[in-house]
């Protein structure tokens, strides 16, 4: 049953009022990631903040975090990824799949993702809100319309950044808020796991993005 949670994380590359949450709760500290969850005004489902370091340049993480096509390597339970309109370097739309197990319905969902840099602190700033009628919806699969969230990544040194990452959804379809809470710790250290790994490939090492300073 963990694995119907697995829906909140894989919107991790979906803008933020859940951001602005003070009463965080420590839900799990492992490897250096914590994972807290937080109660969100109107909602029974509990907002998410991911707090972690990497080993890498803002430009290497937000090469990763753009590359859809690669999302299914290490985003947890990702069926598909599709690059649906690429606006610029900085900012796609883009649709995807996630699978979870009988008899809980597929879900999918199309996210816009937008990257902008602070000139002088270098903080980046990634904004992916679910977008609803993008695409039309598909037979036997619930179409996730709300999701909201935030990636702010600081650099903190020579090729390292600092990531604080929050998240509030709603998969719909009557998955249970209680369930969806139970396991809110779960999904997100996975994703950030592979995350690390993913980021140590050869194809991100060297990583340059004309639209970020380093």
């Amino acid at each position: 049953m963990k694995r119907l949670w697995v829906l909140a994380l894989v919107l991790v590359l979906n803008s933020a009022a859940v951001s602005a949450q003070t009463d965080w709760n420590l839900r799990a500290d492992e490897d250096g990631i914590k994972v807290y969850t937080s109660l969100v005004p109107g909602s029974k489902i509990k907002g998410i903040k991911v707090e972690t370091r990497f080993d890498a340049s803002a430009p290497q993480l937000v090469a990763l975090l753009m590359d859809i096509k690669t999302s299914t390597d290490w985003v947890y339970h990702l069926k598909s990824a599709v690059l649906l309109k690429q606006v610029s370097a900085s900012e796609l739309y883009y649709y995807s799949e996630v699978s979870l197990p009988w008899p809980a319905a597929n879900r999918d969902f199309v996210a816009h993702l937008t990257v902008t840099q602070d000139p002088e602190t270098k903080v980046v700033t990634i904004d992916g809100p679910a977008v609803p009628g993008f695409v039309p919806e598909k037979k036997g699969i619930v179409r996730v319309n709300e999701s909201v969230g935030k990636w702010l990544i600081t650099p903190v040194g020579n090729d390292k950044v600092s990531v604080i990452y929050t998240l509030h959804m709603d998969p719909g379809g009557g998955l249970p808020s209680w369930l969806v809470n139970m396991f809110a710790a779960d999904a997100p250290m996975k994703v950030f796991k592979s995350m690390r790994k993913q980021l140590e490939k050869p194809v991100y090492k060297n990583s340059e993005l004309a639209f970020l300073a380093n």
